[in-house]
């Protein structure tokens, strides 16, 4: 439960509400979808834990049931995710940065965001063990800002309850706000499949992933909800959507000016943690691809501490060249911008492992029974759902990730052939 919690909450969420409050009303609907399908794809990853209890994670689920190709495609975007992800935190934690510490404010965001990418990066280089202990001292901050702003909703709901009409967004509630506003809300609800990753290496794998899958996504889920009505019902509707620090300025409003400062102090602690482990994240799962052939084999490569040099510099120029091209943007716009691609890699991952489950209860081949094929055509369904959502561009961005990778599998299979004719001849 906490892998996924941990996993699932970053800087997205303190960013979120200006980057939903254009839609008004439509966003609390929008999290509402949201909800449900993600429920449903944790009840997805749920199941194939428990039909595949001894696999390694996502990758072999799809593998054992798709075919290598589509669980390679699946996995490649996957990886692009992960260091596009990179740039959306280090985007997301400038926001609040200029808030916690004002002096930084006169600093160039794009400065800054390089900045922070490449110190993080520079401290991975230096080993796992330095990145693991910057990770377990900001992992516990993550939810301190979510429970104060609750707690200010709440003692705002019994002290003036009036607060929360004073200035209720104009927006008309229409399907396609509601749309577009789920898809959004689907980048911070990202990490579901936390706990089935490391499937391999949980004792108990059935029980245990299924539990903590179900457990964390709602748990993270009721959080994230409760946190977007403050802001959103509270906060008028331009001054939201306008704010590089929602939070921030919230406490700011109702507590007295200076107080959002102590709430962006650990909202930036937070985001560093999160923009350290998806790093680490990002230089192990590089390495190891590579190990297995789904990456050019000098990717897996380790320096002297130990480290994936080579995965972690290269994942740090793809994420830095994303920072690059989005900030002829405003912040706002270009951390939207970077959650919905982040979101659009994702999701072919989460549609081939809902399918999985549709070809198991076709095939018949394991104790099946018919909510198998209802969780994987719901699950199948929602992810389709959230592509046609994203727009146009994350979309055809999204499809062009996936068309690259069609390529890389091609050069990789023909490498392990050329190995394996080269090691057979005499």
């Amino acid at each position: 439960t906490a892998l996924v919690v941990g996993n699932t909450i970053g800087i997205g969420i303190f960013l979120l509400p200006a980057s939903l409050a254009p839609y008004g009303f439509n966003a609390l609907v929008g999290w509402g979808i949201t909800v449900v399908g993600m429920t449903v794809l944790a009840r997805v990853f749920s199941r194939l834990a428990r039909q595949f209890p001894q696999a390694d994670g996502p990758y072999a689920y799809m593998r054992s049931t798709l075919g290598e190709w589509p669980a390679f495609i699946a996995l490649w975007c996957y990886w692009i995710s992960c260091w596009i992800t990179n740039s959306a935190l280090a985007v997301g934690v400038v926001g609040y940065l200029g808030s916690a510490i004002p002096a930084l404010a006169r600093v160039s965001p794009l400065v800054l965001a390089m900045s922070l990418l490449w110190l993080f990066v520079g401290g991975n280089l230096l080993g796992a063990r330095t990145g693991g202990r910057v990770q377990v001292v900001t992992t516990a901050l993550k939810l301190l800002p979510m429970v104060v702003v609750i707690s200010l909703g709440v003692w705002l709901l019994l002290a003036e309850p009036a607060a929360y009409t004073r200035n209720p967004p104009s927006t008309p509630l229409d399907f396609g706000s509601m749309l577009a506003a789920s898809t959004i809300a689907l980048y911070a609800m990202l990490g579901v499949e936390s706990a089935a990753v490391p499937a391999g290496r949980v004792r108990d794998a059935s029980r245990t992933i299924p539990r903590a899958t179900m457990a964390g996504t709602l748990l993270t889920a009721a959080i994230y909800v409760a946190v977007s009505a403050v802001a959103i019902t509270l906060i008028p509707q331009q001054e939201l959507a306008a704010s590089e620090a929602p939070f921030a300025d919230l406490l700011d409003r109702f507590l007295g000016a200076g107080s959002g400062r102590w709430l962006s102090l650990f909202v930036v602690v937070s985001g560093l943690g999160a923009l350290n482990g998806w790093i680490l994240l990002t230089g192990e799962l590089t390495r190891t691809m590579a190990s297995h052939d789904m990456l050019p084999r000098g990717l897996q490569r380790l320096n002297r501490f130990g480290a994936p040099a080579a995965g972690l510099v290269v994942t740090g120029v793809f994420a830095s060249a994303m920072v690059l091209m989005n900030y002829s943007k405003s912040l706002v716009e270009g951390f939207t911008f970077l959650t919905l691609v982040v979101t659009a890699a994702n999701l072919p991952m989460y549609l081939c492992c809902a399918l999985a489950l549709v070809i198991l209860w076709r095939r018949g081949e394991r104790p099946a029974s018919r909510d198998l094929l209802v969780l994987g055509v719901l699950g199948s369904a929602y992810s389709v759902f959230a592509f046609f959502g994203m727009g146009r561009e994350p979309f055809l961005w999204g499809l062009a990730l996936a068309a690259v990778g069609v390529p890389v599998y091609a050069y990789l299979r023909r490498s392990r052939a050329v190995r394996g004719s080269s090691a057979g001849t005499p």
